[in-house]
């Protein structure tokens, strides 16, 4: 479904993507790991249309994403909820929804989709005249990953949904995540967070300073003494 090759980023003088090669296969959940400042956000902008690389590929069913403006995107089945969530804090938690279902592709079912928003989030079906800004962080990032929702979308991007979130709250977000994969939506998230991540993920790519530098279906990842050491904390993962 997205083929990202040999991607360069540069902000100025400073080189934060250099040569960057991923895919990620429709119905396929697929993380990017990597420290603070690695170069995931930046490589997931490039593929969600917000930051314009310096050179690179990035094709999304067989079409080339950076001849489009960001706005097409979303027309094209692409969703992006971005770190900070970007919601509209005063508007209600239902206006918030409704503005993600303007897409042409999603007006029809925009409905059901929202019923199906709610089953996933049901604290937004019972706040849904809240003011969004007036909510905890965990419940205005259900609000931007509910509002990606009702645009009906074939591939979500997900940069740091756990961010700033507290411990349970990470759960209960994760958890509606591995409800969003088995529906068989394609997911390309970024996060710190490796050991949630890793438990969900199909396949990972890791990223240090501006590279590549593994990749490989997740259970192994979990395993891999480099990436324990790395990414979770020196301490092996246990399996369930």
């Amino acid at each position: 479904m997205l083929e990202v090759t040999d991607l360069r980023i540069t902000y100025g003088k400073h080189v934060a993507l250099d040569g960057a090669s991923i895919s990620v296969g429709a119905g396929e959940m697929v993380a990017i790991l990597g420290a603070n400042g690695a170069g995931k956000s930046s490589l997931l902008g490039a593929v969600g249309g917000r930051v314009r690389p310096a050179s690179g590929q990035v094709t999304y069913k067989g079409r080339d994403l950076l001849r489009l403006p960001q706005h097409a995107l979303v027309e094209e089945g692409i969703a992006l909820v971005p770190e900070g969530r970007g919601i509209f804090p005063g508007l209600s938690v239902a206006e918030n929804l409704d503005l993600g279902a303007r897409p042409r592709r999603a007006k029809a079912r925009a409905g059901a989709i929202r019923e199906q928003v709610f089953t996933l989030f049901p604290k937004l079906a019972e706040r849904r005249a809240q003011i969004a800004g007036t909510m905890s962080g965990g419940e205005q990032q259900m609000v931007a990953i509910g509002r990606a929702l009702m645009s009906a979308p074939d591939l979500l991007l997900l940069d740091e949904p756990s961010l700033g979130l507290a411990p349970i709250v990470v759960q209960e977000v994760f958890a509606a995540l591995a409800r969003i994969r088995a529906s068989g939506l394609t997911i390309m998230i970024v996060e710190q967070n490796a050991r949630a991540t890793l438990a969900l993920a199909d396949r990972a790519y890791l990223i240090e300073a501006g590279r590549i530098t593994g990749s490989g279906p997740a259970d192994t990842l979990r395993t891999d003494p480099a990436v324990v050491r790395a990414f979770l904390g020196g301490a092996a993962v246990a399996e369930s």
